[in-house]
């Protein structure tokens, strides 16, 4: 048991020092508030080293969807409709459903995915479609834990159109604050289910982010926090703080509250390490308010934030798919609902085979 300890103690002593050796990664941070009368809101952000095209779009329900990862992809129609933020218009990387469940995709380089078998009787979908697959398939956490455990299908990496190893993992999260994480580790599946988790951002994998903060946990907040950039210190940070501010069910305050966490864990515009990607800018970040089902998108580019109530899109079956275009630098404040416009579905990022995935990571 020592020797566990001292070996947790190390590593925490390693990562605060800024002498552990970092791999290829981009940084994300997602938090989860647990208020009181099911007060429950999920905020995020996404930190990456160059510009993701990210733009808001309407995914109404009836949509029939391939999983872009060959022969073997799952093929589902939607049966949730959803609001979610897009990566390149290539990817679901975030979003909430008309149930209030949460999806967030952060970046994770530890990820290890199947190695395709001859015989593999699962079916296969690209990991750019994973977020979206959640939102169209299930109303609650419990629900889509049951129904991913059984792995009937596996995800495949991508690279990324600016050249970077798509290798994520998933958190979710519904209004009764319970919430889970899906890694790949090791080509295994493993799922960390309960209202426990959350707190969520990259490197390590799950188990030992905990370890980590279990240490920290023992100091306490109030006497010192680790402060860096890095994604172990911003899950400290996260997971005391999420916990520290006030929990009401005043929703304003809830949301400042929640908003004032994820951007303690941001990472100013500009700042970035040589050598260490896993520093990236922060560049949007999201607050999703599960019992009022509200979506609130804030970029650390523009002065204001927006919001879009899903019970003011039309997410009945045969409705258009609908954008609503930010990477262009437009400004939007309040109530955005009404300025999406229809276009066109975008296409999942095809799935990159693994042995061509592992070469370029």
């Amino acid at each position: 048991m020592r020797s566990r300890l001292s070996a947790c103690l190390l590593a925490t002593f390693l990562i605060a020092g800024g002498f552990l050796a970092v791999t290829r990664l981009d940084a994300c941070s997602r938090a989860v508030y647990l208020g009181p009368n099911s007060t429950i809101i999920t905020v995020r952000s996404m930190d990456w080293v160059s510009n993701i095209g990210t733009n808001l779009w309407v995914m109404p329900r009836g949509i029939a969807r391939d999983g872009a990862a060959g022969p073997k992809s799952m093929e589902w129609t939607s049966k949730y409709g959803s609001v979610i933020g897009s990566a390149f218009d290539a990817a679901t990387c975030d979003g909430m459903n008309e149930q209030g469940l949460v999806t967030n995709l952060l970046y994770l380089a530890e990820s290890q995915y199947p190695t395709p078998k001859p015989n593999d009787p699962r079916r296969t979908m690209s990991i750019s479609a994973w977020a979206q697959y959640v939102l169209d398939n299930y109303s609650t956490v419990a629900e889509a834990v049951d129904a991913l455990s059984k792995e009937e299908f596996y995800v495949v990496p991508v690279e990324t159109p600016d050249g970077h190893a798509g290798t994520v993992h998933l958190a979710i999260s519904d209004p009764t604050g319970d919430s889970a994480i899906f890694e790949y580790v090791d080509g295994q599946l493993v799922i960390h289910h309960g209202r426990e988790y959350q707190v969520m951002t990259n490197s390590p994998i799950y188990s030992q982010q905990l370890a980590l903060d279990a240490y920290w946990q023992q100091i306490g907040g109030t006497t010192m926090l680790p402060g860096t950039n890095r994604a172990s210190d911003r899950f400290v940070r996260a997971s005391f703080y999420i916990n520290a501010v006030p929990q009401t069910d005043k929703i304003e305050e809830a949301i400042a509250s929640a908003f004032s966490v994820i951007r303690n864990v941001s990472v100013p515009l500009g700042i970035s390490t040589p050598g260490q990607p896993n520093i990236s800018s922060t560049l949007w970040r999201t607050l999703s308010d599960h019992k009022n089902r509200r979506y609130y998108f804030e970029s650390t580019s523009s002065p204001s934030i927006f919001w879009i109530d899903l019970a003011d899109l039309d997410l009945k079956e045969g409705a258009p798919v609908k954008k609503l275009t930010v990477n262009d630098g437009s400004i939007y404040a309040g109530d955005a609902a009404d300025m999406f416009k229809p276009t066109p579905a975008f296409k999942f990022l095809p799935a990159v085979p693994p042995a061509t995935s592992e070469a370029k990571k």
